[in-house]
């Protein structure tokens, strides 16, 4: 073998090793989220695209639909499409001509959370929602856009992860636990504690 093909099969080998290693990891550090659904459950709620963005850490494409919303929309807030939290509103909102909706800080930051994010190769910091997991974006620091922001931060959001109310409106309702759902999560919790549950 010649040193081209040598190099080659180098670069290749080193390529999977990399994707490998952008599977999402759990982490064990970080808080399990309070509103748990079935895939199935969450593709009933959601559309293909919400479903791709938040449940599977997909991106939309920069410049949609939704991003020329969100650029049109006044005074209001920002819920989780997924469960309904409040993440963010218009106070926090700015144009950062980036191609999606842009933030410089969570308006609860009680629910947004922050982990590490090493996919595709690069550093990052993700964002998700606290009480269901949903993936919202990034959060960007030390970039010459968020340097002119109060926090010098830029929270990258996915439209299509946000459910925009206008100032007045009534907030959506906060998607709670099934009876099913609670009744499961009882059973896990006597069962790490030894006590054994009786079904009626």
């Amino acid at each position: 073998m010649n040193k081209n093909t040598l190099l080659f099969i180098a670069l290749s080998s080193l390529s999977l090793v990399a994707c490998a290693e952008d599977k999402p990891k759990t982490d064990p550090t970080m808080p399990k989220p309070e509103v748990t659904l079935t895939e199935a459950e969450w593709k009933k709620r959601l559309t293909s695209e919400q479903y791709a963005v938040t449940r599977q850490a997909g991106t939309e494409r920069p410049y949609g639909a939704i991003y020329e919303e969100f650029e049109k929309q006044g005074e209001g807030t920002y819920y989780c499409v997924c469960c309904g939290v409040e993440l963010f509103t218009s106070k926090e909102k700015f144009h950062s001509g980036c191609g999606w909706p842009s933030f410089y800080d969570a308006s609860t930051a009680k629910n947004v959370l922050e982990r590490a994010d090493n996919a595709h190769g690069m550093v990052r910091t993700e964002t998700l929602c606290k009480r269901c997991g949903a993936h919202l974006g990034h959060v960007f620091e030390g970039e010459s856009v968020s340097a002119k922001t109060p926090t010098k931060r830029r929270f990258c959001i996915n439209g299509v992860a946000l459910n925009y109310v206008p100032k007045g409106g009534a907030a959506p309702k906060l998607l709670e636990l099934t009876d099913a759902a609670v009744d499961k999560k009882k059973e896990e919790v006597a069962k790490e504690a030894g006590v054994e549950v009786q079904k009626p």
